[in-house]
């Protein structure tokens, strides 16, 4: 196995790892404020899941029209693009005292926007670091994702208390302002991974020839609607705890933080697959503590058990790199990427919705119990696919149905 100190010896990924960190910074403190500025403006759950989550369903339509970018478009000029749309965005809502429903179009147009922005850095991300140290390298950025979620929801939360939110919102502009930087000198201006026209139906060819795939589809499954609905329990937060709502998010990405920790750095290929079958239970499972009326702390210790279980996910994503030829291997993450997001946006609408015709406490309790089920429903297909990775037989069959001129079988990868 590699270690960080091999990877982060790599300036290009240091880079695109700080790049990364700043935007999930800026990102977590701009959502935090958003939705305690609604949800005191509107008293309502729903609008503060809206403008929380449900950007996220704007991803649906980047994936549909877009996500070609991903592979067809030079990844550095695609980054910066989305960095620098962000930065104006967050200063917007910072600058200008909006209505709700201005703040949720301008967040859903600029997600329009990122939907491509996961499978562009994925992509990139597997022509900076060796083949080897994907996963590793795929795991430090999600280590990034849950410190700056901790950082941000933390941070934010604790100025929130003595700041004004478009003071906080400046602040989160400004860590997206670097992000441009980072990203427009730190990283290089490498090719396209394939040639072909940026579009519609350039877009929907890569999706149906990754949709199509039989052996491929209980993983995007798995990485989307048991973690969405567990979503949908964080997507109220901020409705059953206010303002100490910013410990709980802190304490399910901190969770999140160490399952990724533990399964990218430590545990082998098959170890992975092997922890990934218990982590997507222990997903769901503390979550039912919100059955009960305890205290916050444990709470907090509950969801940062939880969320440690978003780590499965680090074993079925390389398992669909795998499965995927290198020249779509950016629209796939993409893919996967928006396909979870959106999946997010929904389930937390849902949620919103069915606690304000209820109460919070009982709507995430049902989203656990489904969370659990699903993964109880998925256990036979993914178990089907242990020891999959790159064999031959589901590799060669998704690149013969990418690329029907392909007559020569591809060699196995080691």
């Amino acid at each position: 196995m590699g270690t960080y100190r091999a990877i982060f010896a790599n300036s290009e990924f240091r880079n695109l790892w700080i790049g990364s960190a700043l935007s999930n910074a800026s990102a977590t403190m701009t959502s935090l404020t958003l939705a305690l500025l609604v949800e005191t403006t509107t008293g309502s759950a729903l609008l503060s899941a809206m403008i929380m989550f449900g950007p996220s369903l704007a991803q649906v339509l980047g994936v549909s029209t877009l996500m070609s970018a991903a592979d067809t478009a030079r990844p550095r000029q695609v980054l910066t693009m989305l960095s620098l749309l962000a930065t104006i965005e967050v200063a917007a809502q910072a600058a200008f005292d909006l209505p709700p429903g201005a703040r949720l179009v301008l967040a859903l147009a600029l997600a329009y926007g990122l939907s491509i922005g996961s499978g562009a850095r994925w992509g990139l991300l597997s022509e900076v670091v060796d083949e080897q140290q994907f996963v590793l390298g795929r795991s430090a950025i999600n280590l990034s994702v849950g410190a700056m979620q901790i950082a941000g929801f933390g941070i934010a939360g604790i100025l929130l208390q003595t700041l004004s939110p478009s003071t906080v919102l400046w602040l989160a502009t400004g860590f997206s302002a670097v992000a441009v930087l980072v990203n427009r000198f730190g990283l290089r201006d490498r090719p396209p991974r394939r040639v072909a026209r940026t579009g519609l139906a350039e877009t929907w060819r890569g999706n149906r020839t990754l949709l199509a795939q039989r052996r491929t589809r209980p993983l995007l499954i798995a990485l989307a609607l048991p973690n969405g609905l567990i979503v949908g329990c964080e997507a109220l937060f901020v409705p059953y705890a206010g303002s100490r709502a910013g410990w709980l998010l802190a304490a399910g990405a901190a969770g999140m933080m160490t399952g990724d920790l533990v399964v990218g750095r430590f545990l082998t290929r098959n170890g992975r697959w092997i922890a990934a079958r218990f982590l997507r239970f222990v997903l769901a499972v503390p979550f039912l503590g919100f059955a009960f009326d305890l205290p916050i702390g444990v709470l907090c210790v509950l969801v940062a058990i939880g969320s440690s279980g978003y780590s499965a996910s680090l074993a079925q994503q390389e398992v669909l790199v795998d499965l995927t030829p290198g020249e779509l291997r950016g629209q796939v993450l993409g893919l996967e990427s928006a396909l979870r997001m959106t999946t997010f946006g929904v389930v937390a609408i849902l949620a919103g919705a069915f606690a304000d015709l209820t109460a919070s406490a009982p709507t995430m309790t049902v989203c656990a119990i489904a969370s659990l089920l699903v993964s109880l429903a998925l256990t036979r297909a993914l178990s089907s696919l242990h020891g999959s990775g790159p064999a031959a037989e589901g590799l060669q069959t998704v690149r013969a149905a990418a690329d029907p001129d392909r007559r020569r079988p591809a060699p196995e990868r080691g």
